[in-house]
């Protein structure tokens, strides 16, 4: 079968289209014919080893020392059945899916073996492939985030970072859960994050958030470029600040735990399981939830799409 293949950390020109042996299934397994994958900022950091100086080592130890231990990346994908492992219950053959591959990676090839009791679910029958395959991850996350910040109806939420993957899904998924959502993003996504169901756009190349006086019980930061010192200014007193992209908290955060009732929630792998993907398969069918995709290229253009989201 055909894959992206990198056998060495560098720039997206290492990333090389090759002939790898196709995977046969296990017994809990189904094996995927891969109709779509996308490129993710896991994909990025995995491929340039761009990671945070205190993750270097466990990266180090995950990803390989000297070479990637795994050579095809991609985290999330859909497909299609071709077969299933004997134990396998859940699927048949012919079953159009969706999935995340975080664990193994390997969604850059024509072909992948899933555990079927994993984070893989049937695909919305409402939607392409291609717009399946952008689910799996952006939009698991802001639902494990919201669900741990206890998101109620009536609450008002920020979302930093609106227009990004993680940030379209959460906007709204907190409208469907009832909050009062205002998203922040920059000019030319104003009138996107609008059409996702926002009460209220900020622009923040014009305006400053935190100047206006307004609180909110959550603060959803999804890319982490606001200020903490600002998101603390707009929290409520026992308000929930998220950070989905900061795993370990620094001085601030460790003294705003230790003398408020504000609560922290940072970066942490969301279950891998398929029932979230069930709960979003159903919003997507229900037309609750809709998928944003910026760009789409071939398979062999994947350097190209490396380079665009780098």
């Amino acid at each position: 079968m055909k894959a992206i293949v990198y056998t060495k950390y560098g720039p997206p020109d290492v990333l090389q289209l090759k002939e790898v042996e196709k995977p046969t299934p296990k017994e809990n397994e189904i094996l995927v014919k891969v109709k779509a994958t996308t490129v993710t900022v896991a994909d990025i950091r995995s491929r340039s080893f761009t990671v945070p100086p205190a993750f270097w080592l466990p990266a180090r130890i995950t990803l390989g020392f000297r070479q990637p231990k795994k050579e095809i990346l991609g985290m999330e994908l859909a497909g299609e059945v071709e077969s299933v492992g004997k134990d396998v219950k859940l699927f048949k053959k012919g079953d159009q899916v969706f999935a995340a591959s975080l664990v193994g990676f390997g969604a850059y090839a024509e072909y992948k073996c899933l555990p079927e009791d994993g984070p893989v679910s049937l695909k919305p029958s409402n939607i392409t492939f291609e717009e399946a395959a952008a689910i799996p991850i952006g939009a698991r996350t802001a639902l494990h985030f919201l669900r741990k910040a206890n998101i109620q109806s009536g609450q008002k939420i920020l979302v930093y970072g609106a227009s990004g993957s993680v940030g379209t899904y959460a906007v709204q998924i907190a409208k469907f859960f009832g909050a009062n959502v205002t998203g922040v993003c920059s000019t030319t996504n104003l009138e996107l994050v609008k059409s996702l169901g926002a009460d209220r756009v900020v622009d923040y190349t014009a305006e400053d958030f935190s100047s206006k006086g307004e609180t909110y019980d959550v603060i959803f930061e999804a890319v982490d470029k606001s200020s903490f010192t600002a998101c603390m200014k707009s929290l409520k007193k026992d308000g929930t600040y998220i950070n989905v992209t900061t795993p370990l908290p620094g001085a601030r955060m460790l003294w705003t735990k230790l003398t408020t009732n504000k609560k922290l929630i940072l970066s942490q792998n969301s279950p891998e399981s398929s029932e979230a993907l069930n709960f979003l398969k159903e919003l997507v069918e229900a037309g609750k939830l809709k998928v944003v995709i910026d760009r789409y290229y071939a398979f062999e253009e994947i350097v190209e799409a490396h380079r665009y989201v780098e």
